[in-house]
């Protein structure tokens, strides 16, 4: 059921968050991923007390904003080591950062909204765990630290 949003052309849906691909640089386009996480930004409060002011309490202001990991989880394919390539670039104190697009998609696999990560590196991989009793698909996880998170509408 669409929500009135006051525009009678335009009505305004609720998005079902299952269809998404990644896209992580370039050359990696549209990578399946189970399930991302932790696309959040936080600003620091400064405290701040004017020395003129009758009150006896400070005023709290935005500071620095404060982006949390992203965390991705993807089955394992067979023969597949690209996230420890990308991983393995790491060198001391340098890496390829790149732009990182998560694009939630509609029923016809068109953006309708769009997370930019900027400066983004992969920090951490965690490989499956592996169990003689289990019977689920392995899965890697990818711990992605970034610098900037910008969020879109569709184009």
């Amino acid at each position: 059921m669409p929500i009135d949003n006051g525009n009678s052309e335009s009505p305004t849906w609720r998005l079902p968050k299952f269809r998404f691909e990644v896209d992580l640089g370039d050359e990696l386009k549209g990578v399946p991923f189970q399930e991302v996480s932790g696309m959040d930004v936080e600003n620091q409060v400064i405290e701040y007390r004017k020395s003129n002011t009758p009150l006896f309490s400070t005023e709290k202001m935005p500071g620095i904003a404060k982006y949390g990991s992203v965390i991705m989880k993807r089955g394992v394919f067979v023969n597949d080591n690209t996230f420890w390539d990308l991983h393995s670039q790491i060198k001391m104190n340098s890496i390829k950062r790149r732009t990182i697009l998560i694009k939630l998609l509609d029923e016809n696999g068109k953006v309708t909204m769009q997370w930019t990560l900027n400066n983004a590196w992969i920090t951490k991989i965690i490989s499956t765990d592996l169990k003689s009793d289990g019977n689920e698909i392995a899965i890697d996880t990818l711990e992605i630290a970034h610098e900037q998170l910008i969020i879109s509408n569709g184009k």
